[in-house]
């Protein structure tokens, strides 16, 4: 497998992963207050992260990287968590996973001021008529809407798809996994202290579906999930692999039905795949074409 392929394969694993975040935080947030999930979530993984960084005997980041990983911790570790944690306060989640859907058009554009990344233009054309797919489905759905929540989710996205950018520009040289484990580290001593801060009076009548909401966004949202995802931006460019966040909310909104009895229309299917044909189209137009050498005379 060559290492655009793999990139799209690990690309894709961790889109998988991503996609049960909204739903787990749905069903935490249910009955643990925002920010205490948002630090809680964090100081787990950050302890996880700081053992394999320990374990594996990674060298400390150079000095110039620590503001980069500042902005990745800022975007993934604080920004979106806590964003959507209280969108979903006022939203539910099939509404909030529709806008994960705007997520690779806003790390695409933070992949070229960031990662100097220069797609060719129809790659733009797939994929803003693949996110104007994904928020004209959102407005449909009406029901729940929630100015607050949609401002609060908006928020989320952009945050999220700078500090996708910078986390995967910076994987190139520290590698993916080392990437989010540094991250969660630089923020751990402060995720801690909020933890504390924050935390319940009782954790008696606290259900098994807020434990396992709290795991999930812990273990796979935060760390494995990243792991993949930052190595399959990394392989196959920021641009391209960034759009298989795509799929994103139609994968969350099966785990909703499942989960939170949710229904999937007829709609959804269909909007999905015209989804996955501007995947493809942004897939085959990512990479800048590069100018023909002139002909000798």
């Amino acid at each position: 497998m060559d290492k655009t392929a793999s990139g799209w394969v690990n690309g894709f694993v961790g889109v998988l992963i991503f996609s049960g975040s909204l739903p787990a935080t749905r069903v935490a947030v249910a009955e643990f207050d925002p920010t205490f999930l948002t630090s809680a979530r964090a100081a787990i993984a950050g302890l996880l992260g700081l053992a394999m960084l320990a374990l594996f005997r990674q060298k400390r980041p150079e000095r110039g990287d620590l503001l980069s990983l500042a902005i990745v911790a800022l975007g993934v570790v604080v920004g979106f968590p806590l964003l959507t944690a209280l969108a979903l306060k006022h939203v539910t989640s099939a509404h909030s996973i529709i806008f994960v859907g705007l997520l690779p058009l806003a790390t695409a554009i933070f992949g070229v001021l960031r990662g100097g990344e220069r797609p060719r233009p129809a790659f733009w054309l797939f994929s803003c008529l693949g996110s104007a797919l994904v928020a004209g489905f959102a407005l449909m759905q009406g029901g729940t809407a929630s100015p607050i929540g949609d401002g609060l989710m908006l928020a989320a996205i952009i945050v999220c798809g700078l500090g996708y950018a910078e986390g995967a520009a910076l994987s190139r040289r520290l590698g993916g996994w080392q990437v989010i484990c540094w991250a969660l580290a630089i923020s751990l001593p402060i995720m801690l202290v909020l933890t504390f801060a924050t935390l319940p009076p009782s954790f008696v009548g606290i259900g098994s579906g807020a434990w396992a909401g709290l795991a999930y966004v812990s273990l796979f949202s935060m760390l494995i999930g990243f792991v993949f995802w930052y190595r399959g931006l990394a392989q196959g460019g920021i641009a391209a692999v960034g759009q298989l966040q795509l799929l994103q909310p139609f994968f969350g909104l099966a785990l909703a039905a499942s989960l939170l009895h949710e229904q999937v229309s007829p709609l959804m299917i269909a909007v999905t795949v015209a989804v996955v044909l501007c995947v493809v189209g942004a897939k085959r137009f990512a990479k800048q074409e590069l100018p023909r050498p002139a002909a000798s005379a």
